[in-house]
């Protein structure tokens, strides 16, 4: 492995190390929170009080970090995929800290992210060395990267402006289309800022040229973009299904967005370029088994006064007149004066 290379894949695991362990600790503060007030899917900040969840923050912070530094020393092609050793940290945890218990398919896909993430980093490419931003910038306006840009930029808004509206909470692809499109730009970009940083450190000021700027301003945008439709489709569907599909497409167009613009697969040979894409799909294979053996969460009603048990009756008064009605019957009846809800109804 090249010496960039390694950097930029111990700075990986260690991203990955991080972010898995942050959902933990987040949702150990969330518990404890719930145990003291309403929970944070009911509109409650309790946890705001949480040392535990600030703790949590800041591991997820401290990964960030060290993912946004990865991008600096390794490919896109190498970072990218490895961010699904965090599910792999994040599982293992919650076996044992949550008491989630980890299913034998579920080890099974934490083996197989194992072995494609080691097939991944056996083959990735060298990172080409960049000795400026105005580079970069070249790299950027080249016809390929200019078309790609175009027509994630085309796809973007026929999904904000078309599909959205239509099919937004009937249709996944719709929302996590979006993170992952402009997903791919938000990693060019912040690719772009990390190395003119590492220059501007290393004693060459990349803060006097525009494009640092443009690229800067680019990613602000589009994180922004990402995180808004990636948080509607969590809040819309089922995490274990938005999970896998958006690693697997977000992942993609990232490697196709770098490979055009950096050129990763220039000089390689044929069997590296195959051995990645099958160390890739066996990652993704492994996401989609372990997050399809998890057991989800239960559903939280947001009425406050719901039934702790749904054979609850309630007693209804209205115009003199008494009715029983179990909670599952239709709309109660008209002109109701008072409703008493009597757990213990014979």
């Amino acid at each position: 492995m090249y010496s960039s290379n390694l950097t930029g894949f111990v700075l990986a695991l260690v991203s990955s190390a991080f972010i898995g362990s942050s959902f933990i600790i987040k949702k150990k503060g969330l518990q404890r929170a719930r145990a003291n007030g309403p929970r944070a899917s009911v509109g409650g900040y309790g946890y705001l009080l949480q040392p535990l969840w600030w703790l949590g923050m800041i591991t997820m912070i401290v990964g960030e970090i060290a993912n946004f530094v990865a991008y600096i020393y390794a490919p896109a092609v190498l970072v990218t995929p490895l961010g699904a050793l965090s599910i792999i940290v994040s599982a293992v945890l919650a076996h044992f800290m949550l008491k989630e218990k980890l299913q034998r398919m579920g080890m099974l896909g934490c083996l197989m992210c194992i072995v494609g993430s080691t097939v991944i980093v056996l083959h990735a490419p060298q990172e080409k060395s960049l000795t400026s931003v105005q580079e970069i910038w070249l790299l950027a306006v080249q016809p390929a990267f200019l078309l790609y840009t175009a027509s994630a930029m085309a796809v973007t808004l026929f999904l904000i402006l078309y599909c959205v509206p239509r099919y937004g909470q009937t249709n996944i692809l719709v929302y996590i289309g979006i993170c992952s499109v402009i997903g791919s730009l938000t990693v060019m970009s912040v690719k772009a800022i990390g190395i003119a940083i590492k220059l501007t450190l290393e004693g060459a000021n990349q803060l006097v040229y525009y494009q640092t700027w443009i690229f800067l301003m680019v990613a602000v945008s589009c994180i922004i973009t990402q995180l808004n439709y990636l948080n509607m489709a969590l809040d819309t569907f089922n995490t274990a299904v938005v999970s896998p599909i958006y690693y697997a497409l977000f992942t993609s167009f990232t490697i196709l967005a770098s490979a055009i613009m950096f050129k990763d697969y220039s000089g390689q040979s044929i069997s590296s370029i195959a051995s990645e894409l099958c160390g890739f799909i066996t990652v993704l294979s492994g996401t989609v088994v372990l997050h399809s053996t998890r057991e989800p969460d239960p559903p939280v009603s947001t009425d406050l006064y719901s039934p702790l048990s749904p054979k609850v009756t309630w007693y209804i008064q209205g115009n003199g007149e008494s009715w029983k009605q179990k909670e599952e019957d239709g709309s109660p009846p008209f002109n109701l004066i008072t409703v008493v809800r009597q757990d213990h109804f014979t």
